[in-house]
């Protein structure tokens, strides 16, 4: 069964809950107020989820810019982490007791950022496989999510601005 085939047989009535759920804006608040305070201070947003990609968004605002008027490390950081994050929350949603964690972090700033910027998760199918893969051998399993960060150009074409990668690992809690 190829990657695809395993995300879409997640494509379960929970998962399309979860999406629901999370996707309203007024529990994405609240979550972010409750798990991620900084994120929600600095505008990060998620715009789309599913099982194949996520993206989320940080806006270009006095909240998430550094001193040299372009956005803040961290909160292009924040809006890539919660990309890669909410994609392995819903491969382990009610798939019983799993833990993730991140273990590495490496990022390539390429361009100057002075726009919203949007970051974009396409691995959900390997997130889900791996998740099964956890579940089938009991075994901790790893894997390195990339999330690119894009702005539009003067064309409203998008740019990529950066690249982020985050190793997560993933366990079946006994």
């Amino acid at each position: 069964m190829s990657t695809s085939e395993t995300a879409q047989n997640y494509n379960s009535p929970k998962t399309a809950a979860f999406i629901k759920k999370f996707m309203n804006a007024f529990n994405q608040w609240l979550f972010l107020l409750m798990k991620l305070p900084a994120a929600l201070f600095m505008g990060v947003r998620v715009t789309t989820l599913n099982t194949e990609k996520s993206v989320v968004t940080v806006p270009y605002t006095w909240r998430s810019q550094n001193p040299f008027k372009s956005t803040y490390f961290a909160a292009q950081a924040a809006a890539a982490e919660m990309s890669t994050g909410i994609i392995c929350s819903l491969a382990i949603h009610d798939r019983g007791k799993i833990s993730m964690l991140i273990t590495e972090m490496r990022a390539e700033y390429i361009k100057k950022v002075n726009k919203r910027s949007t970051f974009t998760c396409s691995m959900g199918p390997e997130v889900f496989a791996l998740v099964q893969k956890a579940i089938d051998t009991g075994e901790g399993q790893s894997i390195t999510l990339e999330s690119i960060g894009t702005m539009p150009d003067e064309k409203g074409q998008p740019v990529i601005v950066s690249k982020f990668y985050f190793t997560w690992s993933i366990k079946v809690k006994s």
